[in-house]
């Protein structure tokens, strides 16, 4: 039995109306996004458009479509026979493509470029992440597109940026990690550099280019014209330094790892208890002498302690008072002391305890949708929420590769069953039936 993706349920007057209803309440209803990217940053940055009601047209290789495809395990298996040659959907391609249509499309074949060309035409905004000028080799670079589509924002997500002596060099978050700063101050103070533990230079890239994005489509409602969004993981991941960079280029003082710990507040950092950890912070004077209070500690009165300068300069002996009371406790019963005493603490929770969080569930920030191949898909839901517009109501699952070839191709750009044909006997489109 082959999945059902070329027939969906019959929907009633009422059902269909209230659908409608919501996608053109979305803030981005009615913008289509030609989306050339893959991995994670240019992805997330799409799928965050995607949620907000645009359009979003996923261009993919016709063989091996989005490289997330084979990442992995996990992958959500197949629950029918498909023609598909993956062993089923990769977790991690499921996490950053939901709302989007998926298109195969070689642009290395003449007429895929031309597919490519004629979709801009037709597209508020082109998002790519190839290596600068790769895709102007191929007459689809910023000022080519920008000829026949002048309103098209043109976003292009790269390593190092457009211009510059190591644009041309491809990016990677673990390198730029490295490379501009965040490694250098992550980590145990006495440790060797570590990365973060999720793709955090992507993401924030991708957060950028979302915001760059939509600006850039409100400039355009008042001059008309689209623009070239540049952003690049070096640059978002330089401004994501943030205090630590004023620091540096105010001071002159060079950053440093401290593990939990943060450098002018005390305490302010994780402790293990008898069973595990906790993270306390103490931002003044009135949290600290709380704090002191619910665990039991004589320490508030202790002028060594008196002040955060006076707790950052005794923070060796600070620490040890407090490790030594919590490792009396289970992290239970820590928590139970710091509950009601007006300062921040929580536990360390591993990803079973996150998403059984209350406040987790209550808001729902898990949300399930139905996949034709592989069945119900949990996934993290739109962080935002809008008092004006039902975000996250609309909720598509992750195409599989090429599913919407056909229909976009006769919808969008009005070809024939024939043109289709030609295009995939050609090579430069591939459609699928799974």
């Amino acid at each position: 039995m082959a999945c059902r993706l070329f027939v969906k349920p019959a929907l009633g007057r009422g059902s269909m109306a209230r659908r409608q209803s919501t996608a053109a309440r979305l803030p981005l209803a009615g913008v289509r996004v030609l989306d050339m990217t893959r991995i994670l940053a240019g992805p997330f940055c799409t799928m965050l458009l995607g949620d907000l009601g645009a359009e979003i047209i996923k261009i993919e290789h016709p063989q091996r479509g989005d490289d997330t495809r084979s990442w992995g395990p996990p992958f959500k298996p197949y629950e029918r026979p498909t023609s598909s040659k993956f062993p089923g959907e990769s977790a991690y391609y499921l996490g950053v493509n939901r709302n989007k249509q998926s298109i195969a499309i070689d642009i290395k074949q003449p007429q895929g470029r031309a597919i490519v060309e004629q979709l801009a035409r037709k597209s508020d905004v082109l998002v790519e992440n190839f290596v600068p000028g790769k895709l102007a080799e191929m007459h689809l670079g910023y000022e080519d597109l920008a000829k026949v589509n002048p309103r098209l924002v043109y976003a292009s997500i790269s390593g190092y940026g457009q211009t510059g002596p190591y644009a041309s060099r491809p990016g990677y978050d673990v390198i730029i990690e490295a490379e501009a700063g965040l490694m250098h101050i992550t980590g145990e103070e006495d440790g060797a550099p570590v990365k973060v533990g999720v793709a955090v230079t992507d993401l924030a890239t991708g957060l950028y280019a979302h915001g760059a994005i939509m600006a850039a489509l409100l400039a355009r409602a008042h001059t008309g014209r689209g623009q070239h969004v540049d952003a690049s993981l070096l640059h978002s991941q330089t401004a994501l330094l943030a205090n630590i960079a004023s620091s540096y280029l105010v001071g002159g003082h060079e950053a440093r790892r401290w593990g939990t710990r943060h450098a002018s507040i005390a305490p302010y950092q994780v402790f293990a208890t008898r069973d595990g950890s906790v993270c306390i912070g103490a931002g003044n004077n009135a949290q600290f002498a709380r704090l002191c209070r619910c665990l039991g500690l004589p320490l508030a009165d202790d002028p060594r302690f008196a002040t955060n300068a006076a707790r950052v300069a005794n923070r060796q002996a600070l620490v040890a008072a407090i490790e030594q009371r919590l490792a009396q406790e289970s992290t239970r019963q820590v928590l139970e002391l710091l509950e009601g005493c007006a300062l921040p603490f929580a536990p360390v929770n591993n990803l079973e305890q996150t998403f059984a969080h209350p406040q987790v569930r209550a808001r729902r920030v898990v949300r399930e949708v139905e996949h034709p191949c592989v069945g119900k898909v949990k996934m993290v839901g739109p962080a935002v929420r809008y008092s004006e517009a039902p975000v996250g109501d609309r909720m598509e699952p992750p195409p599989m590769l090429g599913q919407h070839t056909e229909q976009v191709l006769r919808d969008v750009l009005g070809y024939s069953h024939e043109q289709i044909r030609q295009a995939v006997e050609s090579g430069a489109a591939a459609t699928f039936r799974y």
